[in-house]
């Protein structure tokens, strides 16, 4: 059995580990860094393309992140978290196109609008005060809001077309929302890092065991599932960015900051369509309100998608459940992961839960025709025969102790980090890969600044993010200085016409 010693293991290779590849690499180019994967390709998981939504998180349009308080006003507190996370990543993307460690920017993001899109009284009147709250702020200064059914036919010309002219809308609008192709930018990364010396990836390995050793450091023991040989990665700091495929291996590692921690699988489809006359009609994200009683990842949208080059519309999710942690798991992956520890927290997610459990089956039993009406709320002219299903990709929802109800269910994500910085997890799911490198930023200054005492490290994070240390939110000038730059550098700015024919 062969054994090597690296500084860095990162296992999987979809967003969260390339991009923590990327930014370890630009802060030492002689870190020993190892990335490994159970699939034989790069980002096939979460991270690819058909598998997530590919919206830039910014909460320009996801209603979810705004809720509404019980006195009426508007919360903005996740939104302009998740902006500033987001901006942060366009920072890091810019700076890797500019020295060539990313391709064009159109092979991975394209502009495409993102708009917040509701009808009835109450609706509309709720996405004013998210407006009037919103754009009173310079980071959603841009954002435009109507209520005029002409107007908004210049917007998304699909979703007003044949609408009831009786029925009360309103949406909201930034041009210069985007389109990501998380697999294409995880692959593009992957392979630059595959060109620096140090760097190796390592696929078809499962991590078959975690062992700490006595200096601190982990033996890792993969076994390769194409030839069934087993080799030990020895590492000074490990990273699992596994996706669903976290938790387990959280739990291999028997570290107490992992304990108690338990995961929800949920499965997500999409309805699809490719049609030329139809997907031409629509340059946006267009996202709603989720229904009462659907978890946050079931708000609808109907989106433009870009993958490879090709145009298609998108239009979902439609939640599920499955006993899966993983799109390419085992149904055991549930039932493997109870402990005497997440036991407790689970059972009381599941009988605190009962209307979303209730929902998920309701959503498993709908047929292709319920799913299509469905999508007439946003496209009125909406034929079965258009649109086909597809399966995105798996979500682990996070299970944790809680002092009041015994456990609690969230969604969002979270980093776990052993005391001494030698291992860290990331469990959970959206926003995920938008903020992937302000999450991969605050696991270095966890892990590695704090503890190996690299303050060299903070000036050269500063040149690949302008940002760093600072709040965009309470900087205008800073922020509309490197918006600026970013939506230029990534190509951001144009729609319409130049997208389309990009």
């Amino acid at each position: 059995m062969t054994t090597k010693s690296v500084d860095v293991l990162l296992v999987g290779a979809g967003a969260m580990s390339t991009t923590l590849g990327m930014l370890l690499k630009q802060l030492d180019p002689d870190l020993k860094i190892c990335m490994v994967e159970r699939l034989d390709y790069v980002a096939h998981e979460s991270s690819d393309g058909w598998n997530n939504a590919g919206t830039g998180h910014a909460a320009y349009c996801e209603l979810n992140y705004t809720p509404k308080k019980p006195d009426g006003s508007i919360d903005t507190t996740k939104a302009f978290k998740i902006n500033s996370e987001f901006e942060v990543s366009l920072q890091f993307w810019s700076y890797l196109v500019e020295k060539n460690a990313l391709p064009s920017p159109r092979q991975f993001i394209n502009p495409t609008p993102h708009i917040s899109f509701v009808w009835g009284e109450e609706n509309v009147d709720f996405l004013r005060k998210r407006y009037a709250t919103l754009s009173a702020t310079p980071s959603f200064a841009d954002m435009e809001y109507s209520e005029d059914p002409e107007v908004l036919r210049e917007w998304m010309p699909l979703v007003m077309q044949n609408r009831d002219p009786a029925e009360k809308v309103a949406a909201t609008r930034v041009t210069y929302g985007s389109d990501v192709n998380f697999g294409e930018l995880a692959r593009s990364m992957a392979k630059y890092l595959g060109t620096q010396s140090n760097f190796d990836l390592l696929l078809s390995r499962i991590v078959h065991d975690l062992d700490k050793q006595e200096d601190g450091s982990w033996n890792v023991t993969l076994k390769n599932t194409e030839t069934g040989s087993k080799e030990v990665i020895n590492s000074q700091f490990v990273f699992l960015g596994a996706g669903g495929g976290a938790l387990p291996l959280l739990q291999k590692s028997g570290i107490k900051e992992g304990q108690g921690y338990g995961g929800f699988p949920v499965s997500g489809q999409w309805l699809v369509c490719k049609k030329p006359e139809i997907v031409e009609k629509h340059l946006a994200k267009v996202y709603g309100k989720a229904p009462i009683g659907a978890p946050p990842m079931s708000v609808p949208h109907l989106d433009t998608r870009i993958i490879d080059g090709q145009r298609a519309l998108l239009f979902g999710p439609f939640a599920g459940f499955t006993t899966k942690f993983l799109k390419q798991g085992s149904i055991l992956d549930l039932p493997k992961s109870i402990r005497a520890g997440n036991i407790k927290p689970m059972l009381s997610v599941a009988m605190h839960n009962m209307d979303l459990t209730r929902y998920l089956i309701s959503e498993v039993m709908q047929s292709h025709g319920s799913r299509v009406e469905a999508l007439r709320n946003f496209f009125p002219d909406a034929r079965d025969e258009d649109w086909t299903l597809a399966h995105a990709g798996q979500r682990v929802q996070i299970i944790k102790k809680d002092a009041d109800k015994g456990g609690k269910l969230e969604f969002g994500t979270e980093v776990i980090t052993a005391a001494d910085g030698s291992i860290a997890a990331l469990l959970g799911a959206s926003p995920g890969a938008s903020t992937a490198v302000c999450t991969m930023l605050s696991i270095i200054e966890k892990c590695y600044i704090g503890s190996r005492g690299k303050s060299e490290w903070k000036e050269r994070l500063k040149q690949m993010v302008p940002s760093y240390g600072e709040s965009l939110a309470d900087n205008p000038e800073l922020l509309l200085s490197i918006r600026e730059r970013t939506l230029d550098v990534l190509q951001l700015a144009e729609t319409g016409e130049k997208a389309e024919t990009a």
